[in-house]
């Protein structure tokens, strides 16, 4: 499986923020057939965001304001994955959808990044709902992160969440800033 993980980022432009270097570094490991600029800070990383093009995004949401560099990603069609370790949580983990990333890792997931990138980004392109995949893989661990049951405290969301999983929340707001959607008038 990491073999086509290497083959499907081959050569993509992917942008890693992260406070962390050991995570940086992590990421540069696992993704090293992929074009990488890896930035440590948010006003770095929110120069990139708004002057190069990217394939894909991984934010960390903390140390590096990463639900502000989500908003300017997906305002540039930007796919977004929110990486996190201390923002592990259900209101997070919604705010992540509702902006318009594609998926939320834990760190603690970080050694399966190959596999679960490949799943990701495999669905991303196939217009598959990526974030069914995410809650299928982490469903036991979120479950077990954040206690049984709950998803119930923000029963709303989650029924609606649950009845638009083929659309997601998020594919509206980033297809309302893709250039190729709006080239067709659509």
């Amino acid at each position: 499986m990491v073999d086509e993980t290497k083959t499907l980022i081959a050569g993509k432009r992917i942008l890693a923020v992260d406070d962390e270097e050991d995570i940086l570094e992590t990421i540069e490991d696992i993704l090293d057939e992929a074009r990488l600029d890896l930035q440590r800070d948010y006003q770095s990383a929110l120069e990139r965001i708004n002057t190069r093009q990217y394939d894909l995004a991984i934010l960390d949401i903390m140390g590096v304001d990463g639900i502000k560099l989500l908003d300017a990603a997906v305002a540039r069609g930007i796919p977004t994955i929110m990486l996190t370790a201390h923002a592990v949580s259900p209101e997070m983990l919604m705010q992540s959808i509702r902006k318009g990333a594609i998926a939320y890792l834990p760190k603690e997931t970080l050694a399966d990044l190959d596999t679960l990138l490949l799943e990701i980004l495999r669905a991303h392109a196939e217009g598959q709902p990526v974030w069914k995949i995410l809650f299928n893989k982490l469903g036991k661990y979120f479950d077990e992160r954040f206690g049984s049951g709950w998803q119930e405290k923000d029963r709303e969301f989650w029924n609606d969440f649950n009845r638009t999983y083929q659309i997601s929340i998020g594919i509206g707001e980033r297809l309302r800033h893709d250039p190729k959607v709006g080239a067709r008038g659509i």
